[in-house]
């Protein structure tokens, strides 16, 4: 894809009130759109790897979206996934994301936010294009970006969408000293306002996840005063 060339989108919903308005906005936002109104016209889509981004639904007739993602996923795809659904519970936002979904917003959504979220993963997959590693790797733990995915002695870790996104940016970042602020801005950003002690706390998690000792961090290290750094194997 060459800079002038946009992003290509595949839209796969059952709903054809919000398939027209949703690929109209993405349209009009200079979007190249497809669409499907099942799941198994978007399962034969979503194979062919001629996208950027895949929006799926999670209900639709005759292939749900969590096989869809399953399947690519398992043939080696890392397309950018963000899933759609009317469920709000947590177990269906985690099952979303072990299915191999790189985001999850709940219906109904506000577009403003949900064309953040797009341009979110379409910039991570720019920067896995233009040559990010396919794994960080730092003691015993593996961080595969692209994919969603995390190890920590060859077992997957569940972290939420926050903590994962926290975790990539730092690790991306390796020596780089970053003030609360600053993270607050580069990882939360377009969404609502955080609570003054939003990233202490998503840190105190990660550490607790990932670090060998989490009351004598490693490799998240607090520089006091000032913020966070994460360093690798290296120390430092």
């Amino acid at each position: 894809m060459t800079p002038a060339d946009p992003a290509r989108i595949l839209l796969v919903d059952d709903e054809p009130g919000l398939r027209k308005m949703l690929s109209d906005r993405l349209r009009a936002e200079g979007y190249a759109v497809e669409t499907a109104a099942d799941g198994r016209a978007g399962s034969t889509l979503a194979r062919t790897g001629a996208y950027d981004l895949i929006i799926l639904d999670l209900n639709l007739p005759l292939k749900d979206g969590l096989e869809i993602c399953r399947e690519i996923r398992h043939e080696g795809m890392e397309t950018a996934v963000l899933m759609l659904t009317a469920r709000d519970a947590t177990a269906d936002k985690v099952v979303g994301l072990k299915s191999g979904a790189d985001d999850y917003m709940t219906k109904p959504f506000e577009s403003a936010e949900l064309m953040a979220r797009i341009e979110a993963l379409l910039r991570r997959g720019r920067a896995a294009r233009a040559g990010e590693p396919a794994e960080y790797a730092f003691g015993d733990v593996v961080v595969r970006p692209v994919s969603g995915i995390v190890l920590k002695d060859g077992k997957p870790v569940r972290l939420s969408a926050q903590e994962l996104k926290l975790l990539t940016y730092l690790v991306r970042h390796s020596g780089v000293l970053f003030s609360r602020d600053q993270l607050l801005d580069a990882v939360w950003g377009y969404q609502a306002t955080p609570e003054t002690r939003t990233v202490d706390v998503h840190i105190s998690w990660l550490r607790q996840k990932l670090e060998p000792e989490p009351h004598n961090p490693r490799y998240i290290v607090t520089v006091f005063g000032v913020g966070y750094r994460f360093q690798g194997d290296e120390g430092g």
